[in-house]
């Protein structure tokens, strides 16, 4: 019986530990939009990462890469409305196919 209360006292010790750094409440959170998720993810344990990762402190040269991607994303967007302009201008001067293949 001893035994028993020492285990059971070593459980409480560590469940009061877990719960006072705020280790149970982060995994609560995180099982709780795991299981809100619509589509469930193929890998559950990746979603654990992932969403456990995001509670961490990230790497500088990461936060420069996610602005990086953001700017290129934004000069890519700027390309293609650029691109569609200059064939729309293009497609004035040029005359439509059907008569190029009548000459």
């Amino acid at each position: 019986m001893a035994h028993y209360k020492a285990a059971d006292s070593k459980r409480e010790q560590f469940r009061r530990y877990l719960e006072k750094s705020g280790v149970l409440d982060t995994l609560t959170k995180v099982l709780v939009a795991l299981y809100e998720e619509p589509e469930k993810p193929t890998s559950a344990l990746d979603f654990l990462k992932h969403h456990l990762g995001a509670a961490t402190q990230e790497n500088p040269e990461i936060e420069l890469l996610r602005l990086e991607l953001a700017e290129m994303k934004e000069k890519y967007e700027a390309t293609v409305e650029e691109n569609k302009k200059l064939k729309a201008k293009l497609a004035q001067y040029e005359p439509p196919q059907e008569e190029k293949g009548a000459e």
